[in-house]
């Protein structure tokens, strides 16, 4: 693996921690909700060959300060764009997995002249609020369990595989749990922001501002694939592609096989 750099940017919303690795042109990774950038560590090596990838901890996860207030997916997004200036990166493709998705649909929409390609991983899809109400729910209820306080408390694989498969990768290992139960014991309380955050934001809106052309990579297994048509409908200009025998965490898990679909994309 290439050596990882690691820094702190001072933002509008605290400092932000973010890891980066390789040389070339950027691209700006997105997380997925309560992990952090240690979790895109195979991916920013699988692109690190052809461009520099650079991972932000989204505000309270990982090593980013933490926030009281409620952030936005416009949040995350600003992060990311400061944390590009901090650091020199005038323009960058995107790319991320369903949190993560979300936030680059942001900055694809927002910054035009700053992001000319996305690529969308796991894309999730609410058409309004009560959607994702319904589908959070569970996770909130009791997928995602916390002691008496409020704070998480970690979970065995098997417990992953027996009562929350779709969340989990085809075949996840004793590493990446303790990479999933790490991430959601830095973010404590406060792991609910991103979950919250994503609730509230308008996909068929956001979808159709996007003004780069997008790659939509879905999961075979994955529980937002029924809605492919919908995607290609609202996305502007966008390939969809199938991934056989995905599911989740596929930035994780196929890490090689997105990061070479995504190098190849970028370079189009």
């Amino acid at each position: 693996m290439s050596k990882v750099e690691r820094g702190l940017v001072a933002t509008d919303f605290g400092y932000i921690h973010y890891r980066a690795m390789g040389q070339g042109p950027a691209v700006m990774i997105s997380h997925v909700n309560q992990q952090s950038s240690a979790l895109m560590l195979e991916l920013m090596a699988a692109l690190a060959p052809d461009m520099r990838a650079v991972a932000i901890d989204y505000p309270s996860h990982g090593h980013s300060d933490h926030l009281s207030e409620q952030p936005t997916i416009g949040t995350y997004a600003e992060c990311v764009v400061q944390v590009m200036d901090a650091l020199g990166i005038e323009t960058a493709c995107a790319m991320g997995e369903a949190v993560g998705a979300a936030v680059t649909t942001e900055l694809a929409g927002r910054w035009p002249a700053r992001i000319p390609r996305a690529v969308l991983v796991n894309c999730p899809w609410y058409s309004e609020v009560r959607d994702a109400d319904e589908s959070h729910e569970p996770l909130i209820g009791r997928l995602r369990p916390a002691d008496d306080s409020g704070f998480p408390t970690t979970r065995t694989i098997e417990f992953m595989l027996e009562q929350d498969p779709s969340h989990a990768p085809m075949a996840p290992t004793q590493s990446w749990m303790d990479r999933i139960n790490v991430a959601q014991l830095e973010a404590g309380r406060d792991r609910w922001q991103a979950l919250a955050a994503l609730r509230l934001f308008p996909f068929p809106e956001k979808l159709s501002a996007i003004a780069c052309p997008t790659l939509l990579l879905i999961g075979e297994h994955f529980h937002y694939l029924k809605f492919r048509e919908e995607f290609a409908r609202r996305i502007p200009d966008v390939t969809i592609e199938e991934v056989p025998g995905g599911r989740f965490c596929m930035t994780w898990e196929r890490a090689e096989e997105i990061g070479r679909r995504a190098v190849e994309f970028f370079r189009e």
